[in-house]
């Protein structure tokens, strides 16, 4: 194995294409983050607290499903790598599965519910089949810190720009498409994106290369968990992870509810433009994504000037700070909502592009203290983090919405107006807030990351030189 060619800076074309892996993963999660919980309610006719059980009861399956996909993953020995033969063969399942959860048949109150629980599920395990080897890509790509922070930079990207697409293009979509049949305009509207997750993972499989081999991993399966869990930073990133995303979700999941029932917006059922092709929802959304795409491309400055940790953690607070405000603006005040929303979604850039870089950071650690690579595994953390984060946030609106007496398509109580407006500011925040303070616990800090960077350095050198 040539070192030098290993340690080269990765060309344009590698990290775009890792990123465009991203982007794939975007067009489902953007999409079923902005508008699942309004679909089964609105759209499908499933009650709202239905729904949230629902969401959550299924992330029982990703709670086993997740790991053990890790350490699969870890144990594959084939010619394109470890982890990229699953950019290929996943692609197509992941597609199916995702057009299928839109499927909408018509069926009882009861049938509705069990085929919204097997079509989550399934989905839910094509997410994991594909992207907790995409994930673990990251770990392998580069042994070089930097490389992997701007592969980690371009993922983020591209992943702002999938769920920005998602947000400025899905309504309008739903609404052509459907000709005014929501369920037909959601159906149709998901099977376009699906085909296209499919070119792009393709395209991440043919422009990338597994740069670090580690050795076969022969170590038992408990052995690998119980090394993992000793890695307290890890753990921390774990549950930081999850109520960051349970923030993120819970606001985009709220965006709908908010601008049709609090807003008075006739434009979420009517399909009025308000800027270009897009209505209220698809504005203030894609205003958003674009501050989440300003913040990812901004990280890497940011880093020169603050560690990770730091960042993290004001970034959050940031976050939870705006969210608050935005509780007192007035149904009216639709500007001031946008520039609020935009802010907020720029720090989720920045902490989302630091989150995905520092669980490869944990991964190094791992195999630094313990001389195994268990990549797989380590970054199927945050996989289970992103879904039962998504999970959560999904379901904690719908809770919300059914304790404040929510009614779909009606007039809504001043009770219900109050319960909206706190799941698109006051839920949110919480969450941020909580996982800014989080990481005041984690311990790898930039020092920490030279010396094992330059140790793994010297260690894999050697490997290359007996083998």
């Amino acid at each position: 194995m040539n070192t030098t060619s290993n340690t080269a800076p990765l060309s344009f074309k590698e990290k775009a294409g890792y990123g465009l892996g991203d982007m794939a993963s975007n067009f489902y999660l953007g999409f079923f983050g902005l508008f699942l919980l309004y679909y089964y309610t609105d759209v499908y006719g499933i009650s709202p607290a239905a729904a949230a059980t629902m969401l959550l009861v299924t992330k029982i399956v990703d709670a086993v499903s997740d790991p053990a996909m890790g350490l699969i993953a870890d144990r594959t020995n084939t010619r394109w790598g470890k982890y990229r033969p699953y950019l290929l063969w996943g692609a197509i399942p992941y597609a199916l599965l995702g057009y299928l959860l839109f499927l909408g048949p018509d069926l009882s109150e009861f049938g509705k519910l069990a085929f919204a629980y097997i079509s989550y599920t399934l989905v839910m395990l094509a997410f994991t089949a594909i992207n907790v080897p995409y994930s673990a890509l990251l770990a392998v790509i580069s042994p070089v810190r930097e490389e992997r922070t701007k592969a980690t930079q371009f993922r983020f990207i591209f992943a702002s720009i999938g769920t920005l697409s998602v947000g400025a293009l899905a309504t309008p979509l739903v609404s052509w498409l459907g000709g005014g049949d929501e369920l037909l305009g959601f159906r149709l509207t998901i099977a376009l994106f699906a085909i296209l997750s499919v070119l792009f993972f393709w395209i991440t499989f043919f422009t990338t290369r597994e740069r670090i081999r580690p050795k076969a991993n022969n170590s038992s399966v408990r052995a690998d968990i119980s090394s993992l869990v000793k890695n307290g930073s890890w753990v921390v990133l774990v549950f930081a992870g999850i109520l960051i995303v349970v923030g993120l979700v819970a606001r985009f999941a709220s965006i709908v509810f908010y601008l049709k029932y609090y807003a008075l917006d006739e434009s979420v059922t009517a399909g009025a433009k308000v800027f270009l092709w897009m209505d209220r929802t698809a504005f203030l959304t894609s205003a958003g994504l674009i501050g989440q795409l300003i913040g990812a491309l901004a990280t890497p400055t940011l880093l020169k000037a603050f560690e990770k940790r730091h960042l993290m953690i004001g970034m959050n607070l940031l976050h939870a700070l705006l969210l608050i405000v935005g509780f007192f603006a007035s149904p009216d005040q639709y500007v001031l909502t946008v520039v609020l929303h935009t802010l907020g979604i720029f720090t989720f850039g920045v902490v989302i592009t630091l989150l995905f870089s520092m669980y490869t950071d944990c991964s190094e650690y791992g195999e630094w203290r313990t001389g195994k690579n268990t990549a797989g595994l380590t970054v199927s953390a945050s996989m289970f983090s992103l879904k039962f984060g998504s999970a959560v946030g999904a379901a904690g609106p719908g809770f919300i919405l059914a304790g404040f007496g929510f009614v779909a398509n009606v007039v809504q109580t001043e009770s219900a107006i109050m319960g909206i407006r706190m799941m698109f500011t006051i839920l949110p925040a919480v969450f941020f807030l909580l996982g800014g303070l989080l990481m005041i616990l984690y311990k790898i800090d930039r020092k920490t990351l030279n010396q094992m960077e330059k140790e793994l350095h010297q260690r894999r050198s050697v490997g290359d030189l007996n083998a």
